[in-house]
């Protein structure tokens, strides 16, 4: 085979977009057909200063269209609804969609089985969902708002809690410049004892305190039963909330069940250390629709998805030129836990922990990054 090659990508998140740059980085003649409903980037960590007005839905979304134009990207707007084939025809609302290589970066999907849990909302859903919660702050006034996360019982690195203390600490932060955080309770939830293990021992100790510190109740180590319009209810007892914010934990995407991918027990697409799905040839996983090899405290984050990006786009076309696939990722964990105008910086990977305690600082870093980072797709 010869270039140019075809090559489809399935998303339009860090992972899929970071696929487009390192794939074009290495060829520059590829036939690349990215799939997507709209041709948007939405920032989605910019969503935790939405609530206090730091970010508007605008400036959270990205248009892609001279993104696409500068990669020579030809964008299908279109829903995937399978695979045939291994892989070679993608299934999606607009038709089928040939290629010679297939990179997965459609995200995850959260599990809403929990009884009740329309009554509460999910951040990570997306911009929606943290205006709802901007909304309801400004209506409440008075009450107990509760802030917790689970995760997949199937899949331990499935979760995603490092966005719920920023909405926590946010919130926290928000209503006491408001000056009126002594008309509120704040609760904290997790069926862990241990809220926030996956970004090491160091940073649970200093989330905890924290929480201490700002007179933050926590109920902890109870598993999940539901929720009611205004309640919370664990194996451990249940208590009142006004607000209710819980990020449940990840599955894979629907239309996944509409093909013959190796599956992990968790429901994500099972991936090698080369980030290629089990059992295939030619079809690469990154982000959140896959599940990796790697330590339980493997994150779930855009920083992660660019890596194993680089690795899938080097790995596809050294397949696709006939070689043998050997490039794999490496696995670390950076993070700025951020409460409006400070954050608390947490960096893990296998040799070290470290965790810096609040500044000003870390705040001005994390909103430097978002420019930064948005810079290259505006």
């Amino acid at each position: 085979m010869t270039s140019p090659f075809r090559i489809t990508i399935i998303g339009a998140g860090f992972g899929a977009l970071s696929s487009v740059r390192e794939i074009r980085k290495r060829d520059r003649e590829a036939e690349i057909t990215l799939i997507a409903p709209r041709a948007e980037l939405h920032y989605l960590p910019g969503i935790i200063w939405i609530p206090s007005g730091l970010r508007t839905r605008e400036q959270l979304i990205v248009p892609l269209n001279n993104f696409f134009q500068r990669m020579n990207v030809r964008h299908m707007a279109a829903e995937v609804t399978g695979l045939r084939n291994g892989g070679r025809l993608v299934d999606t609302t607009v038709g089928e969609i040939p290629n010679d290589a297939l990179v997965i970066a459609s995200g995850g999907r959260f599990i809403k089985k929990l009884p009740g849990i329309e009554h509460a909302i999910t951040p990570c859903e997306g911009i929606a969902a943290a205006e709802k919660i901007r909304d309801r702050l400004q209506a409440l006034q008075e009450g107990t708002i509760a802030v917790g996360f689970a995760g997949n019982p199937n899949e331990p690195t499935a979760v995603r809690g490092g966005p719920m203390f920023e909405f926590l600490f946010g919130i926290d932060e928000q209503l006491r410049r408001e000056r009126r955080r002594d008309k509120f309770e704040l609760v904290f939830f997790n069926p862990s004892s241990e809220p926030g293990n996956r970004l090491g021992p160091k940073a649970v100790k200093h989330l905890l305190a924290e929480m201490k510190r700002r007179d933050i109740r926590t109920h902890l180590g109870h598993k999940m039963k539901g929720f009611e319009a205004k309640r919370v209810l664990t194996e451990g007892g249940s208590f009142p909330a006004d607000l209710i914010l819980f990020m449940p934990g990840m599955t894979g995407n629907a239309w996944f069940d509409q093909t013959e991918l190796a599956r992990s027990p968790g429901g994500l697409l099972q991936a090698d250390a080369q980030c290629r799905v089990a059992g295939t040839e030619h079809v690469y996983v990154v982000g959140d629709s896959g599940s990796f090899p790697g330590p339980d405290w493997m994150p779930r984050q855009a920083h992660m998805a660019d890596l194993q990006a680089a690795a899938a786009a080097e790995n596809l076309l050294t397949g696709l030129r006939g070689g043998t696939p050997s490039d794999t990722f490496k696995i670390e964990l950076i993070c700025i836990i951020d409460a409006i105008d400070h954050g608390t910086l947490v960096f893990r990977n296998a040799q070290r922990q470290i965790i810096l305690p609040p500044t000003r600082l870390f705040h001005w870093i994390k909103r430097l990054f978002e420019s930064t980072y948005l810079k290259k797709y505006r």
